[in-house]
């Protein structure tokens, strides 16, 4: 029988007529002369009454959580409200039910309370994805990409789909190889990112283009992480940096009305440089208020002798200040230091106003302790936690204080990190790139590329949200002498060009436009969007941390006939 409509739209204006829902037992109650069923579909629960006077009412009491049934019946308005549920004003008394099947002993029910483990979740996603948190996560996704379709098919956009079985060219995370049956000894990878093909695309006078596209790192995983996961994959011609961070604001604001929410644009913009002075991060939590403050000048002719030290050989001294210093006892000060020690420091040492004295962990001569009073401002139960170091050592150290101890507030808070540097060092003093070599260097400091190459910066953005970085993207090198330019910097032979980007090559010279672009991480989006903590609750059938699909037990072992065919053999 068809069904009338989903359990959880059943609502006052059907009270007085006849329904058919189908759907899930999700609670059975039995009180003698009634039965209260709760049943559950997709949209949500409705309780179903069965009034003794049913013709198969003892046959009723041996259906079982997580039977699937479907019910006939008249709805009414309900005795008692129950304003949890959204069906909670009405109910529907059973003329008719029918078991479409059975469930067997199940390890969890959907309407338990109780923790479960995530590995007995993910081995039984099929029942975890019937929790209501779950089934609203999946259905938030499906909202924000059909909104974020709509708005770049509103704003000009194609969607064009790029090759999964593509050549490999790795550049930081590990590919996933694929072998190819018909060219033995010969691979496909998986793409970590469509960023050749969308290029090629500009070339190819395409304009503007998106994707919804699966990108695949084999890599090590993290909460945040997946070895294959979903990214918004945006391309466009003849644009500038300002155009490409417009478009993302408004696409953003136009997804976080599927929550509700009313994103206020434009976003803050700073620097690389800024975001590492006042946060210790390229990815800063900006609820969090306090912000690092600089004393490297304060204590350069400080009586403190490694510090003078330090700041002598081009180190500073930075420091956060935060409230309740009393909380701060002698425990949790040795717990942070060991943290920080953790994380490849020294300790810190701190500052603080108590009971009306000032104090310090360190022997500051009185005058030295007055004047930090007065630079400070320093108020009664707030301690300074202070640094000493280079900065791109101690930045992470300061950023760990900020976030473990800082005062956050609630909401969204949206942030673009800009002029990155174009280049890094890897441990043996090389040149490797920040992002992608295909990221263009800012204009002003091109004559810097081969003279002071790590003072360069580059075209590229981050944006960041709530302390994720949930997309990036830069403006490209259209120019083939500059692409062979920043080639020969990162030491990539001729031959390694020619057989790693040898048909991007051939295609950056025949006629490419000024292009640019950005690409979101979805399920990081979705995940922030929803509350949670980990982009698992966010997918359908994620892996673990160690890359399992526990539900499919997979990876797993192939037959020696495939191996065989594909010319392989495991050693």
């Amino acid at each position: 029988m068809k069904r009338t409509d989903y359990c959880g739209n059943i609502n006052e204006s059907f009270i007085g007529k006849d329904v058919i829902v189908k759907g899930w037992v999700h609670k059975l109650r039995d009180i003698g002369n009634l039965i209260f069923i709760d049943l559950r579909d997709r949209e949500g629960i409705v309780q179903i009454v069965v009034e003794n006077d049913f013709k198969n009412f003892e046959d009723i009491k041996k259906i079982r959580t997580e039977f699937v049934i479907e019910v006939t019946g008249k709805v009414r308005e309900r005795e008692k409200i129950n304003p949890e549920l959204k069906t909670g004003k009405i109910e529907i008394v059973a003329k008719e039910i029918n078991v479409l099947n059975t469930a067997e002993e199940l390890p969890f029910f959907p309407s338990e309370k109780k923790d479960i483990s995530e590995e007995v979740r993910l081995k039984y996603r099929y029942i975890d994805l019937r929790k209501d948190r779950l089934k609203k996560n999946m259905a938030l996704r499906h909202k924000v990409v059909l909104n974020i379709r709509n708005f770049l098919n509103d704003n000009g956009f194609y969607e064009i789909e790029t090759p999964v079985l593509i050549k490999s060219t790795p550049e930081g995370a590990r590919d996933f190889l694929v072998p190819s049956r018909l060219h033995p000894g010969k691979f496909y990878a998986l793409p970590q990112s469509p960023q050749l093909y969308k290029q090629i695309l500009m070339i190819s006078g395409f304009d503007k283009y998106f994707q919804i596209a699966r990108c695949f790192r084999d890599e090590d995983l993290r909460a945040d992480r997946q070895p294959e996961f979903s990214q918004i994959d945006i391309e466009m011609s003849f644009v500038e940096e300002d155009d490409v961070l417009t478009l993302s604001e408004n696409m953003l604001s136009s997804a976080f009305k599927t929550i509700g929410q009313n994103v206020s644009t434009p976003f803050l913009r700073l620097t690389y440089e800024e975001a590492i002075n006042r946060f210790g991060s390229d990815k800063p939590d900006l609820r969090i208020k306090e912000e690092i403050e600089d004393f490297t000048e304060f204590f350069k002719d400080s009586s403190i002798n490694f510090l003078k030290d330090i700041i002598k050989e081009g180190g500073v001294v930075k420091g956060i200040r935060f409230n309740n210093a009393k909380s701060f006892s002698r425990k949790v000060i040795d717990s942070i230091n060991q943290d920080l020690r953790n994380l490849g420091g020294k300790g810190a040492f701190w500052i603080r106003s108590l009971n009306g004295e000032l104090k310090s962990s360190l022997k500051f001569s009185e005058n030295e302790i007055n004047s930090f009073q007065n630079k400070t401002s320093i108020e009664e139960n707030q301690i300074y936690f202070l640094i000493a170091g280079k900065l791109k050592e101690i930045a992470q150290q300061l950023d760990f204080l900020r976030r473990k101890f800082g005062e956050k507030e609630e909401g969204f808070n949206f942030l673009w990190v800009t002029d990155f540097p174009l280049f890094e060092e890897d441990e043996d003093g090389n040149l490797t790139s920040s992002h992608h070599p295909f990221t263009s260097p800012k204009y002003e400091d091109i004559d810097k590329l081969e003279n002071e190459p790590l003072k360069v910066r580059s075209n590229a953005y981050d944006i960041v949200l709530n302390g994720y970085e949930i997309g990036g993207g830069s403006i490209r090198i259209h120019d083939f002498k500059l692409q062979q330019r920043i080639f020969k910097l990162l030491r990539i032979s001729e031959e390694e060009i020619e057989k790693k980007f040898g048909f991007f090559i051939k295609a950056l010279k025949s006629g490419t436009p000024p292009h640019g672009g950005i690409a979101f991480g979805l399920d990081r989006l979705i995940m922030i969007m929803a509350g949670e903590n980990s982009i698992r609750d966010v997918i359908a059938f994620p892996k673990t941390t160690s890359g399992m699909d526990l539900m499919s037990e997979t990876p797993s072992s192939v037959s020696k006939e495939q191996l065989d065919e594909l010319k392989i053999k495991i050693i």
